[in-house]
């Protein structure tokens, strides 16, 4: 069927700055859908209804017009942090045509001279400005959308708590239209002059000397996380996510999660993956909480409660790590009959009790048990020795493809 439904990019420079395409589907809609102030930039001449989203934000009024002539406006490139891209997950493709404009991430890098591949492009619309934390690197650009016009003194206070206050920032306002301006200071000196709410942050990342090195790859220093004693350590950690393979898009169950840790890295290996990380103890969720917003994981999502019974109605993961609860009843059954076929289940153990109980596993199911043995340096009197951590006990076992 011919498309239905054409959303068309509108910069600042409004009407006037559309190309014929744009502006044809515009004058033959019957139905114009966008906000308040992108439907005042269209002429008179547009005699189409117009109509301004819902609030709360909501598809379904251009959903249900399926059939008719419809536009929806959208800022800029909307498949870039737009909203093309939630209704292209819900209109078919040969539904839909797509007008693009300059991006204002595009216009930003040309206002900059950046080249835009090289640039870490980041939206906090709608998104907790902690997402940042796990994109911090010295030398990387960043631009970043912001929700509003408080986003720019948030993004500074974040940088200057992590160590990066003396990273240049400039703050770009309506761009591609006459009120274009910009506004140029470091994190640490972030002025609190009104900053317009539509605007776009760039960050050229300056870390300070004694900044946390926080690596993308697995194997955080325990010092990142705060947590009660009970976390996996650093190199095991390391070890298990390597077998835990996450890839982009995948679905984690992190049982008995303590500070959350395996989660964590395991979203901070992509964008994309996810992360329920399960967990029975107060103390523990609070310092989960904690942990995923210090590193730039806020999307995890704590469920609080006790596996197997807090198990029971969760999303089917591809991957799962059992940290704790790996001797009590039905935990080992009810995760294996929920992970995906060809998923992957990484369990550890410490005691003798675990330890059987992972042998008792991979009888079952096979899978490879390995023993990991770390020891480190420390004093012994005018000398130094190694001391033994407890040995950990590691099973991985993958889904078969027909179970």
């Amino acid at each position: 069927m011919s498309p239905w439904l054409t959303i068309v990019g509108i910069g600042e420079d409004g009407y006037p700055g559309l190309g014929k395409s744009a502006r044809h589907a515009l004058l033959n809609a019957t139905r114009i859908v966008g906000s308040p102030r992108q439907l005042e930039l269209l002429p008179h001449c547009i005699r189409a209804e117009r109509q301004a989203w819902p609030s709360p934000f909501s598809l379904a009024p251009v959903l249900a017009l399926r059939g008719t002539a419809v536009c929806v406006l959208a800022s800029g490139d909307p498949m870039l942090f737009g909203v093309g891209a939630s209704l292209a997950r819900q209109v078919a493709q040969d539904e839909l045509m797509i007008h693009p404009a300059p991006s204002s991430l595009s216009l930003a890098a040309a206002r900059l001279g950046w080249p835009l591949q090289d640039v870490l492009t980041l939206s906090v619309v709608a998104r907790p400005v902690a997402a940042l934390n796990a994109h911090l690197a010295n030398g990387l650009r960043l631009l970043v959308l912001s929700n509003d016009g408080s986003s720019p003194a948030a993004i500074a206070q974040l940088l200057r708590e992590r160590g990066y206050g003396d990273s240049p920032m400039t703050v770009l306002e309506h761009l591609g239209g006459p009120a274009e301006q910009r506004l140029s200071f470091t994190a640490s000196e972030c002025p609190d002059a009104p900053v317009a709410d539509l605007n776009v942050v760039a960050i050229d990342c300056r870390a300070a000397l004694d900044a946390p090195r926080l690596s993308r790859l697995a194997g955080l220093p325990d010092s990142a996380f705060r947590h009660d004693g009970q976390i996996t350590k650093r190199d095991v950690r390391a070890i298990t996510l390597a077998r835990l393979a996450p890839q982009p898009g995948e679905l984690l169950w992190d049982v008995g999660a303590g500070s959350g840790s395996i989660g964590i890295e395991w979203m901070r290996a992509h964008p994309s993956c996810r992360t329920l990380a399960i967990e029975s103890d107060d103390g523990r969720q609070q310092l989960i909480e904690h942990n995923r917003n210090a590193l730039g994981v806020p999307g995890l999502q704590l469920i609080r409660g006790r596996a197997p019974q807090a198990l029971e109605g969760l999303e089917r993961p591809d991957a799962i790590f059992i940290g704790g609860g790996v001797t009590r009843e039905g935990v080992f059954q009810a995760c294996w009959q929920q992970l995906k076929p060809g998923g992957r289940l990484v369990a550890n153990a410490v005691t003798l009790q675990s330890e059987l109980a992972l042998a008792h596993w991979r009888e079952q199911h096979g899978g490879d048990l390995t023993r990991i043995h770390v020891a480190q340096a420390q004093p012994l009197g005018e000398f130094d020795t190694w001391r033994q951590a407890l040995p950990i006990t590691l099973l991985e076992l993958v889904k078969p493809l027909d179970a």
